[in-house]
C-alpha cells in the first residue's frame, strides 16, 4: 500500500472512531440504551467484586449476634412467637456489657410499646439509658399522613454537618419516619437510619450515608457508629465527598450514595447464634461471652431466611441485612469505598483502546492475528480494571470500551477490505485496459468473445462484432510523428465510446485496429452502429500534438454470431475479411459481406 492510500486509510479510520463515539454519546440520551449499558456494567462490577473479595479481609473486631434459622426454631419452641420479648434483649445486652464490648448495634426496630409487657419495655429503655455504646435503628419512608402521621424528631438525633449540603433526591429525601419508641429516643442519641436501596436488577451495590427528613440531616446507622468510633462530632461535605477526618472520607456518586466494597459472601463476619448466647447467659458461661464479645463491635440482627431481612449483593444473592450494615462500617473504618471514574475518562480510555486496536488492524494483514490481538487487549484491560478495583478501589468502565473496541474493529475491517476491494478493482482495470486509449485491451477482448459465444450457445443471445482500422495510419505517423498518431488514437477511441452503448465492449485490438463487441445486437443493428461510427470519425476534426487540425477516416468490418460463425476465431476472421475488403474498395466505409 503506497503512502497516500495508507494515510487516507488512517484518516478514514479516525473519522470512523469519531463518528462511533458521537453515536455512543447520542445514544446515551436514550433511557433504554442507558439501562442496557448500566445493567451490563453493573454485572461486570459484580464479577470483579467476586474476584477481589476473596483477597480482602473483613475487620475481625466486627461480629454478628444473629437470629439465624436455628435461633428462630429455638425462639418458637421456647417463647412461641416472634418477635421475642424485649426483656430478652435487655438481658442479652446486660450480659454482653459485662464482658466489655466496644459497641452493641441493633439492626432491629423497637417501634411501638408492648402494652402486654410494659415492664420488658421499661427494662430495655433503662438498659439503653445505662450504656452509651448501644446503638438503635429506625427507617424513613414516604407513607401518606393518612396511614402514619409524620413526627418531629429530637434534634439530638440529627447529624452535625459542619460544611456543605446534599441535593434532594429519592435516595436521601423522605417525608415520613418509622421511629423507635419515644422513651428510647429520650434514653439515647445513638440512633441511625437503616434504609437500603436496590438497583433496578434488585442487587444492592450502594448505600445512603446521610438522609434528609423535614429539612434536617440524619445519619446512617453505621455512619453514626463510625463518627463516634473516630471520636468526631460531625462531618463535612465537600467535592462530592463526606469527610469525617483526613483519613476517612466517603465518596458520593451523582445520587448522593456511595458504592460499597465487599469482603466476601454471607458469613464474612463471625456469626454468634442468639440461641447459643442465651444458653451461655443461662449457664453463666462467661468464657463463651468473653471469647465472642470482649472488645468487639457487635451487630445484632436477623439472618434467618424466614424473617425476610435478606438482600442480594454483588458477592451473594442471600446476604442478611445486618451483614450489609456491618460492611458499610467496615468500609468507613478501612477507608475502602469504591470510587467510580468519570464518564469522560471512560470515553478517553475507550478512544485510546480503539486507536490501538485499529492501528494494529490497519498494519496487520492476518485476520487471525488481529482477532487474537483484540481479544488479548480486551482481556488485559479486564485484568487491569480488576487490579485497579482491588488495589486502588477504582471502578473503570468495562462495557463501554468493550463495545467501542469490538465495533471499531468490525468497522475498520469493513473499511480496510472495502479499500482493498477498490484496489483490486483498480488493479483489474489496469490489467484489462489499454493505457493509451483507455479502451479494453486485447486479452480482455478475447475473454469477452468467449463469454458472448457461451451466452449465445446457452441462451441464444445474439451479438455482433465490428473491427475498425484507421486508414493510412502508418503514413500518418511518418508524416506527423508518433505523438500526433497517439493523439489520433485517443480521439478515435473517444468517438467509439461516445457512439456505443454502456453494455457494448470497445477494445483496442492492436496497433491502429480497434473493435467493439455489440451485445444483444443483430446484423442490421450492427451495420447501423458501424455506419454511425464511420461517419462520426469522418466528420470530426482531429487535433494533433502541434495543434494542427486534420481529418481521419476508418474502415470497418462487421460480423454477427450465427450468420458469420459460431466460434470467436470464425467471427474475427470474417470481420477481418470485411475490413480488408473495405480497404481494397477505397477505405472510409463499412463492409458486412465478403
Amino acid at each position: 500500500m503506497n503512502n497516500p492510500k495508507k494515510y487516507l486509510l488512517y484518516i478514514i479510520y479516525a473519522f470512523i472512531v469519531t463518528v462511533l463515539f458521537s453515536l455512543l454519546i447520542w445514544l446515551g440520551h436514550f433511557s433504554a440504551f442507558q439501562d442496557f449499558i448500566t445493567k451490563v456494567e453493573q454485572s461486570s462490577f459484580d464479577l470483579r467484586q467476586n474476584i477481589i473479595s476473596k483477597h480482602k479481609k473483613a475487620n475481625p473486631d466486627i461480629v454478628i449476634l444473629s437470629v439465624d434459622d436455628a435461633t428462630y426454631e429455638f425462639i418458637m419452641d421456647k417463647y412461641g412467637s416472634w418477635p421475642i420479648s424485649r426483656q430478652t434483649w435487655s438481658d442479652v445486652t446486660e450480659a454482653i456489657e459485662k464482658v466489655n464490648p466496644k459497641y452493641i448495634i441493633f439492626d432491629l426496630l423497637f417501634v411501638k410499646a408492648n402494652i402486654k409487657d410494659k415492664q420488658a419495655d421499661i427494662n430495655l429503655i433503662n438498659t439503653v439509658k445505662k450504656y452509651n455504646n448501644i446503638y438503635l435503628s429506625m427507617n424513613f419512608d414516604n407513607y401518606a399522613e393518612e396511614i402514619r402521621k409524620s413526627k418531629d424528631l429530637d434534634e439530638k438525633l440529627q447529624l452535625k454537618i459542619k460544611k456543605g449540603e446534599l441535593k434532594d433526591n429519592e435516595y436521601i429525601t423522605f417525608t415520613n419516619v418509622r421511629a423507635v419508641m419515644d422513651e428510647l429516643i429520650e434514653a439515647t442519641k445513638n440512633i441511625g437510619i437503616i434504609n437500603v436501596t436496590r438497583d433496578k436488577d434488585g442487587i444492592i451495590r450502594n448505600t445512603t450515608p446521610i438522609f434528609k427528613y423535614k429539612e434536617k440531616y440524619y445519619p446512617n446507622l453505621s455512619l453514626i457508629v463510625a463518627v463516634n468510633i473516630l471520636n468526631k462530632d460531625g462531618v463535612e461535605i465537600k467535592n462530592n465527598k463526606i469527610i469525617i477526618d483526613e483519613k476517612h472520607t466517603i465518596p458520593l456518586d451523582n445520587t448522593q450514595r456511595t458504592t460499597l466494597n465487599w469482603y466476601g459472601k454471607s458469613g464474612t463476619y463471625r456469626h454468634i447464634p442468639l440461641w447459643e448466647t442465651i444458653k451461655a447467659i443461662k449457664n453463666q458461661d462467661n468464657k463463651f461471652l468473653k471469647e465472642n464479645f470482649n472488645n468487639k463491635i457487635v451487630y445484632i440482627g436477623t439472618t434467618a431466611t424466614s424473617l425476610s431481612d435478606i438482600k442480594s449483593v454483588p458477592t451473594e444473592s442471600n446476604m442478611a441485612g445486618v451483614e450489609f450494615h456491618a460492611t458499610f462500617l467496615n468500609n468507613i473504618l478501612d477507608n475502602n469505598f469504591i470510587k467510580r471514574i468519570s464518564h469522560k475518562i471512560d470515553l478517553l480510555i475507550s478512544v485510546i483502546l480503539c486507536f490501538i486496536v485499529g492501528y494494529f488492524v490497519l498494519k496487520t494483514s492476518s485476520v487471525l492475528k488481529t482477532i487474537l490481538f483484540m481479544v488479548i487487549i480486551l482481556l488485559l484491560y479486564l485484568i487491569t480494571a480488576t487490579f485497579l478495583m482491588y488495589k486502588y478501589n477504582l471502578w473503570i468502565s468495562v462495557v463501554l470500551p468493550f463495545i467501542s473496541v469490538v465495533t471499531t474493529f468490525i468497522l475498520a475491517y469493513c473499511e480496510k477490505y472495502l479499500l482493498k476491494s477498490k484496489d483490486y478493482e483498480q488493479t483489474y482495470k489496469l490489467a484489462v485496459t489499454d493505457g493509451l486509449t483507455q479502451l479494453y485491451n486485447h486479452r480482455y477482448f478475447q475473454e469477452q468473445m468467449i463469454n458472448q459465444i457461451n451466452n449465445y450457445k446457452r441462451y441464444g443471445t445474439v451479438f455482433s462484432l465490428i473491427l475498425i482500422d484507421i486508414d493510412f495510419f502508418k503514413k500518418f505517423n511518418d508524416t506527423y510523428g508518433h505523438q500526433s498518431g497517439d493523439c489520433v488514437l485517443k480521439q478515435v477511441a473517444n468517438i467509439l465510446k461516445k457512439n456505443s452503448r454502456t453494455s457494448d465492449i470497445a477494445c483496442r485490438y492492436g496497433g491502429e485496429e480497434m473493435s467493439i463487441i455489440l451485445t444483444n445486437t443483430n446484423k442490421n443493428e450492427a451495420i447501423i452502429t458501424a455506419e454511425k461510427i464511420c461517419n462520426a470519425v469522418r466528420n470530426n476534426k482531429f487535433i494533433l500534438a502541434n495543434g494542427e487540425k486534420v481529418t481521419v477516416t476508418i474502415s470497418v468490418g462487421v460480423a454477427t454470431v450465427g450468420l458469420n460463425g459460431e466460434k470467436p476465431q470464425e467471427l474475427i476472421e470474417y470481420s477481418d475479411k470485411c475490413l480488408y475488403k473495405a480497404k481494397e474498395s477505397g477505405r472510409n466505409q463499412v463492409v458486412y459481406e465478403t
